[in-house]
Parts: C-alpha cells; structure tokens; sequence
C-alpha cells in the first residue's frame, strides 16, 4: 500500500488565500453590479448612519472570503489522499470557473460607484477578503 503524501502547509495555505481572496473579489464585483457596495460607507451624501447595503457587502465579502480559504484549505489537504472524487474535483473546478467568469463580466460594465469610492472599496474588499481567506485556511489546517 502507497504512503499518503500531503501538501506542504504552506503551500495549502497560500493557496487557500489565493482562492479566498478571489471568490471574495469576484462577490465584491457582483454585489456592486446589484447594488451592495462598500462604497455606501464613504459617501456623505445620505443621512443614515451606514446603508443597509454597505454592511451587507461587508459580511458578504468576509464571510465569502473566510469559507473560500477554509474549504479550500479543506480540499487541498485531503485531494493529495485520493479522498476528493474526480466527479466532484470537475463540479467545484466548473463552478469556480463560472464565478469568475461572471464577476469578469460585471467588472467590464461601466461602474455605477464614483470613482475614488470604487477605489477604496475595491481595496477595502482585498483586504478584507485576504484577512479573511488567511483565518479560514489558518483554522482548516490546525483542524487537520
């Protein structure tokens, strides 16, 4: 019988940050198309302390961020094993072929966010979709 190989740690993490960090981008840009964008926390224009859709935006992109990096993370350590079906590699390959691909179209729309505002919140979700990323794949592989 085969010995079981695994990934290096590092390697799965940064990998894990990597896809994170990209679902989590990809659901910035579409939340944006729709209306929910980081953007609503510097405008000065409203009279309401935050807008319902900032903050919505806000979870959103952590919390998509934060389970990309931990199933990833998840996935990368028991795919070396031989645990993940081919089947199911192909479904979440295709999947995560299509988010991107959809966040790439709504990207190449004009914006409805001003300028400066799209800038920090395009950078407010970076970050906070790495941070992020980098906790769910940190708690994955002390769980493994």
């Amino acid at each position: 019988m085969a010995d079981t190989t695994y990934f290096p740690r590092r390697l799965i993490l940064a990998g894990a940050m990597i896809s994170g960090v990209l679902l989590a981008l990809a659901v910035h840009m579409l939340g944006a198309r729709y209306g929910l964008d980081l953007g609503g926390l510097w405008r000065s224009d409203t009279r309401e302390f935050m807008p319902a859709g900032a903050a919505i935006a806000w979870w959103l992109i952590a919390s998509v961020g934060f389970y990309g990096g931990y199933f990833t993370a998840n996935l990368m350590h028991s795919a070396v094993s031989g645990q993940i079906p081919q089947r199911m590699r192909q479904f979440l390959i295709a999947v995560g072929v299509l988010i991107l691909a959809g966040a790439g179209q709504a990207a190449s729309a004009p914006s409805p966010i001003p300028t400066i505002s799209g800038v920090l919140s395009g950078l407010a979700a970076l970050c906070l979709g790495a941070v992020m990323a980098f906790c769910g794949a940190h708690f994955a592989l002390r769980k493994a």
